[in-house]
């Protein structure tokens, strides 16, 4: 296809490419789009062209999709990975890290976000949205107490989007949730008979449900009431495991199991996987799958080649939404590849020495 000149053309063939998608999932023109905006971001991003070259891979030398460089998410604590001037970074979001140091960063402007925004809601639609959906509550705080969250800013899009609905945000810009306001909603919900479906990390979730315990307050919510929970524990809260955390949204909310809906993103991503959608037996093991515009591979920590069917090992993720930054990442999660999806096993650690290329896996 023609070389991008702009980010504007980028967005606007991407956005198009994404929307085509939405309608008729597709898997035509994922190549040559990739290809297209690697060879723009490697022109554009100077960090990311450097890299590249010395992964010896440049847009004159890569034909598939599979074999763009794949950036380590750690990179984004240190490099401003983006095509934008620096005059052009209206908006970043930054990981949950305990200093701004820990923090990876992802710049944004008014055309990047917009292909974030096409690329948030019919997946978030399709697996979370249905006719039950009648009220809901958000363990998050409101955007302006967050501004650099990417999850406040998803928060809010779809609060945006579903703006006929009654809602509660029941956090504040520490991620302290407000009890109170949190129970009165959900009492009110059980009094109306309306369902609700809880947004939250695994950590608010966890502070939601110990309080209840503490008050020794059990809800029953409406038949259709559902639950999506993401992001890890971050030392902000007791862990426990997933299986245990579900069983006691069921046991305390009164959520069934069926309708409790994983979600897994990051604000180096401009898109989200979903382990299963509303009305659908969740299968064991769960399973994440990524929209049409974004594909999820597993690699070899050894080799970086894609492993077989049934085999764990890390994730990488190319992105067509993330037409701001680097579009394929590799990610520190290791996971196991399945035909219809990838299974996450946990975090793994790596070696300072050669980044992304030498891997310890954790399976502790």
């Amino acid at each position: 296809m023609t070389p991008f000149t702009s980010l504007a053309e980028v967005c606007s063939a991407i956005s198009a490419f994404i929307r085509c998608c939405a309608d008729e999932p597709r898997t035509v023109g994922f190549n040559e789009l990739a290809l297209a905006l690697f060879a723009f971001q490697f022109e554009h991003n100077i960090p990311y062209a450097n890299f590249c070259r010395t992964e010896n891979h440049t847009p004159a030398t890569v034909a598939d999709w599979r074999n763009i460089p794949a950036v380590p998410t750690r990179a984004f604590k240190s490099l401003n990975l983006t095509v934008l001037p620096e005059v052009d970074r209206e908006t970043v979001f930054r990981s949950s890290g305990t200093t701004q140091a820990n923090c990876s960063r992802h710049f944004h402007n008014h055309d990047s976000l917009a292909v974030y925004h096409t690329s948030l809601w019919p997946w978030f639609a399709e697996h979370l949205i249905d006719e039950s959906t009648k009220r809901l509550l958000f363990l998050f705080p409101e955007i302006d107490q967050a501004p650099e969250s990417s999850l406040a800013y998803m928060m809010d899009e779809v609060a945006k989007r579903l703006a006929k609905h009654e809602r509660c945000f029941a956090a504040d810009g520490q991620w302290q949730i407000d009890d109170q306001a949190a129970v009165d909603f959900l009492h009110d919900c059980v009094t109306q008979n309306e369902p609700v479906t809880i947004l939250g990390t695994a950590f608010s979730f966890v502070h939601l449900l110990d309080h209840l315990d503490r008050v020794a307050i059990e809800f029953q919510l409406p038949s259709g009431s559902a639950a999506m929970e993401t992001g890890g524990y971050k030392g902000r809260s007791r862990e426990i495991s997933k299986p245990e955390l579900h069983q006691a949204i069921t046991d305390k909310l009164g959520i069934a199991s069926g309708r409790i809906i994983c979600e897994y993103g990051m604000c180096e991503l401009s898109s989200q996987a979903y382990d299963c959608k509303l009305g659908q037996a969740n299968t064991t093991p769960r399973k994440f799958r990524f929209p049409p515009w974004a594909r999820a591979r597993i690699v070899s920590p050894e080799t970086m080649g894609e492993v077989e069917i049934g085999q764990a090992g890390l994730l990488q993720i190319v992105d067509l939404a993330n037409v701001n930054s680097v579009l394929s990442l590799q990610t520190e999660d290791l996971a196991r590849r399945h035909t219809d999806g990838f299974e996450l096993l946990g975090r793994v650690e790596l070696a300072e020495s050669r980044g992304c290329s030498l891997m310890n896996l954790n399976h502790a």
